[in-house]
């Protein structure tokens, strides 16, 4: 009874085609005949599988593989261009067709239409799917020739951007994507950027047959996409169609540029995400040439997007973008799960990425990658001279980044800082959540960080106008309180550096010192909160950038320390705790050991000292703790003032053997040493508190600095802080101590130094006892610490309440020098910190583009590389004034780093 029953079941009537995909990879006929059979003719039937045949973004990932396309470069590369060639012309011949794109109901009538397949019956065309597949296709090939080709893109510039010339009457003859794109082109009459209108020919010289230039592939695929991201019933509501016109270069949301909603689109969020993602890589091919050749080799993609866009596409485009992005904090409830998002761990129970989510992090990736490109004739312009040259972007240049920086609407600015910050604030209840893990961190924080960078940096008025705002400390608290919260992962240093250059480039502002005196705003986690002012929280997350993270975050510490003494002028009560961390760190840093160990960090003493001076001009009185703190720690600054370069490798020595002695003691007892283990192990902060004491007594222990070595040396040193009789009279004391014996320095100078740097005693002398701002800070200690331990002596039960009210009242104008004027450093763009962000940018966007699709996988990316690592993570080496480098991200154990 069972005899006729097939032996083999297939879907009815090739259901979904599975056969036929499973096929694709390994049968002749599929992705094999790319590179076995050569010349493959453009009108034949192979290439229509690749419009039909895939169902998904992960089908065409999956199915097509890069070493099948790598291959058919190498042996049939003809093929490949083809390729190009007839899925480009396919876009283009599917957006200006009637039936593209498909109706509301044309996926299920498509469904069931494909249950009928040859001979059965009509099958009904999906338009849709067609375009999409034509958009995952070239996501997924070109990349690979982008890699193949590398520096050398002659097959590019041939396949895709050469021109054909023909005679100027065989216009007439225009296929109808070329008649449509055209329709919908804006002249741009008031912006001489553009190219203009060629004026009428004479009559004379339309009897003379002209050549013209018809737009290259390169060209046309552009115009194809900005028209795909306004096409109603693709990527926008169907009720914004204008008679049969179905282009409509309309913002996308609600925001920057428009005050109209056009009403829900969540429908069509996926095509926006297919779209963009081509965008996106068709901009990533500048990845693919090396970080030292970025500026003389511009890609040819990201040129023509950011010069010649018209002027209506770069600022609808760019609108939408924005607004997509600012309006996701607003927007949250409307994606996958609704309400259901709000409950704890949500994001367990559904899986998958939420289109809306995935929408804004393309939006803000393809933000960032325009307003940072900066490649070839796309550089910024130079304009001033001297102190007020800066650089600035034209429309010519890059149209995105001058747009942006003309922005200056108040509501406009509005927009954008309650957009940033409530993404951050979304990312701050991550962090502060009661049930660790319970809501799943914002995966686009990063690029929101770098895109508020963007904005900071190119809108002079948005940065004043968030200045003179309450939300300027909300925005730097959530700064600081993102960067305490990854400055322990490797992986992230790289964002910690950009979060560092931020903060430096506010706290040049006037504005921002003004405000400082204020509480803490914003929803700041509890564990960075500790009370106080925003002087307290910037000094105190400074410290526990620089005091708790082992030396790896040393390329940041210039900045940091940059940004309080941008700052300094402007502290007022500071509380015991800040001023006892500010003394901390200029103590660290005037360790011998880490201060001869780089030929930079000379410079963090500076601008700490650059900082306490400030103090003492602008806020003597207002900061009693400070002062107090100072004078606590006078021998620092004291022995700073005699230093040498023997006496400093002599206390080098000296700590070696103290902590040898301390090992041999340890291993001598074991139960102690297993004690001591233990209690470091439960806490935490035992092991950095030991340190910072250590280095609190190496630096300040008796006459360490006071006791000098060579008279004559010493003598050459303070040559040039004999002009001020104050100043000769507050160091006369210390003189009087120096020995005139020269003791043995105990360990070589070229032992001390790093990466090649050996100390000197002329390099000593011009950075340490020539440069160092010392006299304001000697004469203060000069004048109150007689004083103040007077008041110690006479007054022992309540000395330090007595102590903080004399300091509190003190007056020394007639000590002190007047107060400078104050003058800020501001972060200053360079070649190489540009190479750097560029290369910190497309690692996040790489790494993100890896799951699900892997967009760049088995591609060699020249801005950095993935390295596998073990455990034990790279010490980072870097000089302070180097800002090339930082880590990436890592997914995985893979580690992402630039090269």
């Amino acid at each position: 009874m069972f005899s006729k029953i097939p032996q083999k079941f297939t879907a009815p009537f090739g259901l979904l085609g599975d056969e036929a995909k499973l096929a694709f990879p390994t049968q002749p006929g599929g992705i094999l005949k790319l590179a076995t059979v050569r010349n493959i003719a453009a009108s034949d039937s192979y290439w229509e599988q690749y419009f039909i045949l895939f169902d998904s973004a992960s089908d065409v990932f999956s199915l097509i593989a890069p070493h099948h396309l790598r291959r058919a470069l190498l042996e049939a590369p003809e093929n490949v261009a083809t390729l190009i060639q007839v899925v480009v012309s396919r876009l283009l011949n599917l957006v200006s067709d009637h039936t593209f794109p498909s109706s509301s109901t044309s996926s299920v009538t498509a469904l069931a239409s494909s249950f009928i397949k040859a001979g059965g019956g009509s099958v009904e065309r999906n338009t849709t799917k067609e375009v999409l597949n034509c958009l995952r296709v070239l996501q997924r090939v070109l990349p690979v020739i982008f890699d193949v080709e590398g520096e050398s893109n002659a097959y590019e510039l041939e396949l895709l951007w050469k021109k054909e010339e023909v005679d100027d009457d065989e216009g007439e003859g225009q296929t109808a994507d070329e008649r449509d794109a055209a329709q919908f082109v804006i002249e741009d009459e008031d912006d001489s950027d553009h190219e203009t209108q060629s004026p009428p020919l004479t009559p004379e010289l339309k009897q003379t047959k002209q050549k013209k230039q018809l737009p290259s592939l390169g060209e046309r695929l552009f115009n194809c996409v900005f028209d795909l991201l306004f096409c109603c019933g693709f990527t926008l509501p169907t009720k914004l169609r204008v008679d049969h016109h179905k282009i409509n270069y309309v913002i996308w949301e609600k925001g920057v540029g428009s005050t109209v909603d056009p009403g829900p689109s969540h429908a069509y969020d996926n095509n926006r995400i297919e779209v963009l993602r081509l965008l996106l890589v068709l901009l990533s091919r500048q990845i693919y040439v090396p970080a030292g050749s970025l500026f003389t080799k511009p890609s040819f993609y990201s040129l023509h997007l950011v010069q010649k866009t018209p002027r209506r596409d770069v600022l609808t485009f760019l609108c939408s973008l924005l607004n997509v992005a600012m309006n996701s904090a607003t927007n949250q409830e409307s994606g996958i799960g609704g309400m259901a998002g709000k409950l704890p761990y949500n994001h367990l129970v559904f899986k998958g990425d939420d289109p809306r989510i995935s929408l804004v992090g393309i939006c803000l990736q393809i933000l960032c990658v325009l307003l940072d490109f900066q490649s070839g004739s796309a550089r910024d312009v130079v304009t001033g001279s001297g102190d007020t040259q800066s650089n600035t972007p034209t429309a010519k240049t890059n149209s995105f980044r001058y747009f942006l920086m003309k922005l200056h609407r108040t509501k406009d600015f509005d927009f954008l800082i309650d957009g940033i910050i409530g993404i951050f604030e979304q990312q701050m209840a991550v962090i502060n959540n009661v049930l660790p893990g319970s809501r799943k961190a914002i995966p686009h924080i990063n690029e929101t960080i770098i895109f508020c960078w963007k904005v900071i940096e190119l809108n002079k008025k948005f940065r004043l106008y968030i200045l003179d705002s309450d939300k300027s400390m909300i925005l730097l608290a959530y700064l600081l309180s993102y960067a305490l919260e990854i400055k322990d992962k490797p992986q992230q240093h790289g964002l910690c550096r950009a979060l560092s250059y931020i903060i430096q480039t506010l706290s040049a502002e006037k504005a921002f010192g003004m405000k400082l005196s204020g509480p803490v705003k914003g929803q700041v986690p509890t564990k960075y909160n500790n009370g106080g002012t925003m002087a307290d929280f910037l000094i105190q997350s400074v410290y526990s950038m620089v005091a708790t993270t082992s030396g790896n975050l040393n390329s940041l510490y210039p900045a940091l320390v940059i940004t309080l003494s941008n700052a300094a002028p402007y502290f007022k009560n500071l509380s015991v705790t800040a001023s006892t961390r500010l003394v901390q760190m200029f103590t660290s840093f005037s360790n011998p050991l880490f201060l001869l160990s780089d030929e930079g960090h000379p410079r963090l003493l500076f601008f700490m000292l650059e900082a306490f001076n400030s103090v003492v001009s602008h806020g003597l009185t207002d900061n009693p703790n400070l002062i107090y703190a100072i004078l606590s720690s006078h021998k620092t600054f004291e022995g700073l003032g005699t230093f040498t370069l023997a006496h400093g490798l002599r206390e080098i020595k000296r700590v070696q053997m103290l902590r040898e002695e301390q090992t041999q003691n340890a291993e001598g007892n074991p139960k102690d040493r297993g004690s001591a283990e233990s209690r470091d192990s439960n806490d935490p902060g035992a092991e950095k508190s030991r340190l910072l004491s250590e280095e609190g007594e190496q630096a300040t222990e008796g006459e360490s600095f006071a006791e000098a070595e060579d008279a004559e040396n010493m003598e050459e040193g303070r040559a040039s802080d004999t002009t001020s009789r104050r100043s000769e009279k507050a160091r006369g004391k210390m003189r009087e101590r120096r020995s005139m014996s020269v003791e043995s320095a105990g360990v070589p100078a070229a032992s001390v130094g790093r990466n090649g740097f050996i100390p000197t005693q002329e390099w000593s002398c011009a950075h340490l006892t020539l440069r160092l701002p010392l006299d304001c800070v000697l004469l203060v200690i000069s004048e109150l610490l007689p004083k103040i331990q007077e008041i110690q002596t006479s007054r022992k039960a309540m000395s330090a309440t007595a102590v903080i009210d004399f300091l509190a009242n003190v007056a020394l104008e007639h000590i002190l020098p007047p107060p400078p004027p104050a003058v800020a450093r501001r972060f200053i763009w360079s070649d190489a910190s540009i190479v750097w962000l560029t290369s910190l940018l497309w690692g996040e966007i790489y790494v993100r583009g890896m799951t699900p699709l892997g967009i760049w996988n088995a591609t060699n990316v020249r801005l950095f590389y993935v390295k596998h690592t073990q455990v034990q993570q790279r010490q980072l080496t870097d000089t302070v004034t180097n800002v090339v480098g930082g880590l990436l991200r890592r997914t995985s154990d893979n580690q992402v780093r630039r090269s």
